[in-house]
């Protein structure tokens, strides 16, 4: 019998995932042993070095849902609804993350696990929204149906990302303004803004790694519905 392309790539090694799991490594090593700890916040610090990273992963995931999404209204491409659903599923395992290393930071610093920030409250929304998105997923038989409706759920969500980068400004609120994003420029010493820069991109190697992985599943769900459909029909 002839093996198919994903059961082919299941039985090798998933050479990206390998890369970005050393790329991983090396970022935590970096951050942990050769990156200093910040003079007024101490070893905590080095929380940033997953936080920040697990927010730019969970953004660009939500944004690429979106976009996936909203291209999927027009040409109906099930790969793109695949794409926006395994990107919306990375996407709250990094949002997880995000909200789970903030009060891990925020304990030593601010003296609180949890305080209802205008930017905690936002990305604590978007994570129940795009969990929402895959429920709705599950909930929804007709894969076209599930798929316009997930499209127009995800791009909705993602009109939430400018306003949670933009909440310093807007409220008044006890989270930072961005010391990367800032229009004044990079406000960090030169070491830790390459540590910063390896982190950014081993997560995005990272997300790249699980939503190819998370395609591959898909698509041989989706194949092995449409061979049942098939067998049903007389």
């Amino acid at each position: 019998m002839t093996s198919t392309p994903s059961a082919r790539a299941r039985a090798g090694i998933d050479w990206f995932a390998l890369v970005a799991i050393v790329a991983m490594g090396a970022a935590f090593v970096r951050a942990i042993v050769f990156t200093p700890p910040d003079r007024l916040q101490g070893f905590a610090q080095k929380i940033f070095y997953v936080h920040l990273p697990s927010a730019w992963v969970a953004f660009l995931a939500f944004g690429l849902t979106a976009i996936a999404g909203g291209v999927w209204l027009f040409l109906k491409d099930p790969r793109l609804d695949r794409f926006a659903e395994s990107s919306a599923e990375v996407g709250v395992i990094f949002t997880t993350g995000v909200l789970i290393s903030g009060p891990l930071w925020g304990k030593p610093i601010w003296g609180a696990w949890w305080v209802w920030d205008a930017r905690l409250t936002l990305t604590l929304f978007l994570w129940f929204l795009y969990l929402g998105y895959l429920v709705l997923r599950s909930a929804v038989d007709d894969r076209e149906a599930r798929a316009r409706y997930s499209a127009v759920v995800g791009i909705l969500g993602a009109l939430l990302i400018p306003f949670i980068h933009l909440s310093v400004y807007i409220f008044r609120t006890q989270h930072p303004t961005p010391i990367v994003a800032n229009p004044t420029g990079i406000q960090m010493p030169g070491v830790m803004i390459t540590t910063l820069f390896l982190a950014l991109g081993a997560f995005t190697l990272l997300y790249v790694a699980l939503v190819r992985a998370r395609m591959r599943l898909a698509s041989e769900r989706d194949a092995l519905l449409d061979q049942a459909a098939a067998e049903s029909t007389p």
